[in-house]
């Protein structure tokens, strides 16, 4: 029985074929022939090289996952930006809840 795995390949070797830049690396990379098609398509269109559109897809990849903001952090411009006067809201909800609660049972 033959079983065919999938795989991504990635290996890291100096480009001593090229005249060599400081900290300049082949990476080589498995690719599906859909993305592959996709990159070809990319580098036509733009006129750059395979190189370039994987390097500035590379490079948005990791910014937005380094960027990537926690909710506290997309909350912040929000906290106290509409003031009810009152500071401990957070504190006391259940109280009040309960005292608005008896103030309409007694209006009837």
């Amino acid at each position: 029985m033959t079983f065919f795995v999938s795989c991504i390949t990635i290996c890291n070797m100096l480009n001593l074929a090229v005249k060599p830049v400081k900290n300049e690396a082949i990476t080589t990379a498995r690719l599906p022939s859909d993305i592959r098609g996709k990159l070809i398509f990319l580098s036509k269109l733009k006129k750059i090289t395979m190189s370039e559109v994987i390097i500035k897809s590379l490079e948005e990849y990791y910014e937005k996952e380094v960027n990537e903001l926690d909710s506290y952090t997309l909350g912040l411009p929000y906290f106290g930006k509409y003031n009810l006067g009152a500071g401990d809201l957070s504190t006391t909800y259940k109280q009040r809840i309960k005292e608005k609660l008896r103030e309409r049972q007694n209006s009837y």
